[in-house]
């Protein structure tokens, strides 16, 4: 005796597909692919135009942001809770930059002597914050004689037959290390360890960051005519206009709310700092270009080394303590 199954019997019983749950289910899946596949374009997107940026500035985007934003809030934090803390931070840049200037004038062949570099970075950083201004300048020129000393002593101790001339460059290759990258990082905390030092220290930092992001934007965007083609192949008219632009809008804002300054007297803080912020940048790249390297290390992910990063804030720092003394009694105005 045989029997036929009922039509729906022997088969797993079937969601209705009319059921208000299993369309809201539905919906949602839909809405996750759909999202899931805006996302992919989008990454797609971004990857391309990253590379398009990485070709024509030899910078990884996404890197230089995120080491940007780490290394950003370091120095906040350091100037905003403790500012003591941001000498350590400045004693280890500074180290690093002279580290990093001194393999690469070594790989061209100069004789430059690594540790009376290191002995000069403490010796004239802590006095410019802890000690008298009168000492701070003491053990700068200290720190230069010690340097000329060690050079010619070990110049005499070689014997490599090199001639005088070759000792004279190589002291004042030696003190202009010792000046360039030390005594302008001592500046910073001579500046911090005035009356509401920290608030100069972070908005010098601010500006010369922005006037360096409008540049970049401005000249990714807009740039044609080259600034300084035999320099920084880079640079270009466009991108020094926004980021003069930029650094104006900064530091107008940042006098008016943290320097309790005029608001005029931030357009001549942007000003300045942005012409040292540029000067500086292309004095490091015109040393770059006479060793033939293109970045000083690679020690920061996405952005070189730590000099290639401290070129504009180094001789803005002296800017900043100049305008700290010519602009602080407005603020009794």
């Amino acid at each position: 005796m045989s029997f036929v199954p009922r039509d729906g019997e022997g088969e797993e019983p079937r969601e209705n597909a009319g059921d208000p749950a299993h369309r809201a289910r539905d919906r949602m899946e839909h809405a996750r692919e759909h999202a899931r596949e805006q996302f992919d374009q989008a990454r797609e997107q971004f990857d391309q135009a990253n590379e398009r940026i990485k070709e024509r500035t030899g910078r990884d985007l996404i890197l230089a942001i995120g080491t940007a934003i780490v290394l950003g809030a370091i120095v906040l934090c350091s100037l905003v809770f403790i500012k003591g803390l941001f000498v350590i931070v400045a004693l280890a840049g500074a180290g690093v930059g002279v580290v990093e200037l001194v393999m690469a004038l070594r790989r061209s062949s100069r004789n430059i002597d690594l540790i009376p570099q290191l002995i000069a970075v403490p010796l004239v950083l802590l006095p410019a914050y802890f000690l008298d201004p009168w000492v701070h300048w003491t053990l700068l020129f200290l720190s230069l004689a010690l340097i000329a000393v060690w050079r010619a002593v070990a110049h005499m101790a070689s014997g490599d037959g090199a001639g005088a001339g070759q000792l004279v460059t190589d002291i004042v290759t030696g003190c202009f290390i010792a000046v360039y990258v030390t005594f302008m990082a001592s500046l910073a905390l001579a500046l911090l360890r005035e009356d509401n030092g920290e608030f100069w220290v972070i908005a010098f930092v601010v500006v010369v960051i922005a006037a360096d992001t409008g540049a970049y934007a401005s000249g990714l965007l807009f740039g044609k005519h080259k600034m300084a083609p035999r320099i920084s192949p880079n640079k270009t008219w466009e991108g020094f206009a926004g980021a003069f632009v930029v650094s104006l809008a900064a530091g107008a804002l940042l006098a008016a709310f943290l320097l309790d300054l005029p608001w005029w007297a931030g357009l001549i803080i942007g000003a300045v700092l942005l012409a040292t912020a540029t000067v500086g940048d292309l004095g490091e790249s015109m040393i770059k270009r006479d060793l033939g390297i293109k970045d000083m290390s690679d020690w920061v992910p996405g952005h070189g080394g730590v000099l290639d990063r401290l070129d504009s804030i180094l001789l803005s720092a002296a800017a900043a303590f100049g305008l700290y003394h010519a602009l602080s009694p407005l603020v009794m105005l």
